[in-house]
């Protein structure tokens, strides 16, 4: 007959040294790791910055003492025209609004394509298995060109306006949402959807009834964030032609003197609306996701 016995045996002390031993190497190796990746960091640091001081045509050293000199010129004429801000702030109104259209209509088009791909891009759900990998990377792809790229070239094809920043910030939203999406589909139950598949639902019944309403809460909460960052998008477009606040912007700051109150009343206006935004959305995000 066999003993087995598990642990030390009655009445004897266990050997604590070889694990001391142990956690004490396991710390060494960790320590020994991270005194490595801090010597690469600061390496790759310093390069980079001798790089950049090379290409740098006035050396950033030299002119670092300037850092303030521009932003204290422009609030120093904001300030002896502060009685025009509020006048400058209505005006510009029109250009915002036409920014926030722009955000919120490239998060619906983006927010729409992101859905459909990441159905179609995510493991168990997908309708055709096999093309998985071409509309993962597709959705790569379309985050992998920034906005202002896709823009420039639809510039040429379209023409300046609000159209092609429309359709710029709607691939990448489509693409960046699209990532989002999947990896929350990826943890929907299955238990709903073998049960319509069970009663003869096809795959879009099943995707609908099945997927969506168990992920909406947490869809709808990245579509809000991914709305705020759109709105920022949007105003850099403007400074390509795009139209928008960030149009406003660049005429006001190409000006130069003389003209610096509108670009402070343009900062002013579009960070309260960012700020409000942000207030909003996280609020509506707190109760999609958690309830209250």
């Amino acid at each position: 007959m066999v003993d087995i016995a598990f642990g030390p045996t009655p009445g004897q002390r266990p050997d604590l040294s070889n694990r001391n031993e142990a956690y004490l190497d396991m710390v060494r190796r960790k320590r020994m790791y991270g005194g490595i990746l801090i010597v690469i960091f600061v390496a790759l640091m310093a390069s980079g910055w001798n790089l950049a001081e090379e290409r740098n045509a006035g050396g950033f050293l030299d002119g670092l003492h300037q850092t303030f000199a521009f932003p204290a010129e422009v609030l120093s004429e904001a300030w002896e025209k502060r009685a025009l801000l509020p006048g400058l702030f209505w005006d510009h109104i029109p250009a915002l609004i036409e920014t926030l259209n722009i955000a919120a209509v490239a998060t619906l088009l983006g927010a729409l394509a992101a859905m459909s791909l990441s159905l179609l891009a995510t493991r168990g759900l997908a309708r055709w298995p096999r093309l998985i990998p071409v509309f993962r990377r597709t959705m790569d792809a379309l985050r992998a060109i920034p906005e202002i790229v896709i823009a420039l070239v639809l510039i040429y094809i379209l023409g300046g306006g609000p159209v092609p920043a429309v359709i710029a910030i709607a691939l990448h939203t489509g693409g960046a949402l699209g990532k989002l999406f999947s990896e929350v589909a990826e943890n929907a139950d299955l238990k709903p959807i073998e049960g319509l598949q069970s009663v003869g639902a096809n795959w879009s019944q099943r995707m609908w009834l099945g997927v969506i309403p168990q992920v909406a809460p947490n869809w709808l909460s990245y579509a809000l964030l991914r709305f705020e960052i759109n709105v920022r998008a949007s105003a850099i477009l403007g400074f390509v032609g795009e139209g928008g606040i960030g149009h406003d912007l660049k005429l006001a700051m190409q000006w130069g003197q003389g003209r610096y109150d509108e670009v402070v009343a343009i900062f002013a206006l579009l960070f309260v609306t960012i700020v409000v935004i942000d207030q909003i959305s996280d609020r509506y995000r707190q109760k999609l996701v958690k309830g209250h």
